[in-house]
């Protein structure tokens, strides 16, 4: 899992990876407060050490033509997909003019008209729907390479495997990022699964399958980039499995108390956005003094979008009710 030694993006595009980057790590730590003042509704699912995987997977598609199905740790992509921070504000706080309509604060939004589906709670089943999509409009004459995510931990679900073997047999263009957190809540890889990389896996449904360092963002997109290329020339589907670190618990909720502080500190090293700045900085594609400052910019804009928000009312009540039951007419 060895770093790229040349980047393989030009200095434009690197400046966006970094402020992709750096507009999903500003989204979750103004989400931790939020929480904290009891003014974000759900669960916070904080991607902290994951933003090389949402980022440098999602910039790897064409937004025009590809399909993003983000999990709930994966703001990074929607960012990528051009998601306004307005939009998701709204939805966060649960505020009138949210795709939820308030009755959903975190993960289930989805913004067809930006290609991007939302995640489905029982997260494995969310593959099924992705291959899908891609079947869909392969019938059609299309070629849609749907990018899809999960959990170390959700990867040992059935819906995966069936997806996984469908899309093998119909060589659908389909990619999916397994994000290896080393933890599945409290539950540690050694408790989860028995093979040494869960891309082993690949090969038994027939399709091509690589583990990579998933701190390492160009890495990711380069991988991405091939995987995407092969879905095109009609090479099927591609598993893509991230070794990374989440660096929070399962959601804000959760202290990690079960995670070794050890751990955390070795993979606190490997910070994937400070990691980025300095290598930017040594290639002087950017300077720190000018990641600081666009830091600065992003922190800006994220602030007045919670203000922005938190000045809109609350949706009525009868939203709460849409949806929930289906109506019959006897006889109709």
């Amino acid at each position: 899992m060895a770093r790229l030694k040349a980047p393989i993006c030009t200095p434009e595009q690197q400046r966006d990876l970094l402020r992709y980057m750096l507009m999903a790590r500003e989204f979750d730590t103004a989400m931790l407060r939020l929480y904290r003042q009891g003014k974000a509704f759900g669960g916070v699912y904080s991607q902290l050490g994951n933003e090389a995987v949402s980022v440098g997977s999602a910039y790897a598609l064409d937004r025009h033509k590809d399909v993003l199905f983000p999990m709930h740790r994966n703001i990074g992509g929607h960012f990528v997909f051009g998601q306004s921070l307005d939009q998701l504000m709204l939805n966060h706080l649960a505020r009138n003019g949210s795709q939820m309509r308030g009755t959903d604060g975190t993960g289930h939004y989805a913004d067809p008209a930006l290609r991007i589906y939302g995640n489905v709670s029982h997260l494995g089943a969310m593959i099924p729907v992705a291959a899908g999509f891609s079947m869909a409009d392969k019938l059609r004459g299309v070629t849609t390479v749907s990018m899809t995510y999960i959990g170390d931990g959700g990867a040992q679900v059935g819906e995966v495997h069936e997806a996984l073997n469908f899309a093998s047999v119909h060589k659908l263009p389909l990619i999916l990022i397994i994000e290896n957190n080393q933890y599945a809540y409290s539950t540690p890889n050694h408790m989860e699964f028995a093979c040494q990389n869960l891309s082993d896996r690949a090969i038994g449904y027939g399709m091509h399958g690589v583990t990579i360092d998933g701190t390492d963002v160009e890495l990711v997109y380069a991988t991405c980039r091939e995987a995407v290329e092969r879905a095109h020339s009609g090479l099927g589907p591609t598993l893509i499995e991230t070794k990374t670190m989440r660096m929070r618990g399962h959601a804000e909720h959760d202290d990690f108390s079960y995670v070794p502080k050890d751990l955390l500190e070795e993979w606190a090293k490997k910070d994937p956005v400070e990691q980025y700045i300095t290598l930017l900085d040594k290639r002087n594609v950017m300077s720190r003094k000018d990641a600081t400052a666009m830091r600065e910019q992003i922190l800006q804009d994220m602030i007045s979008a919670i203000d922005r928000a938190l000045e809109q009312p609350w949706p009525d009540a009868e939203e709460g009710m849409k949806n929930v039951f289906m109506s019959t007419t006897v006889g109709a």
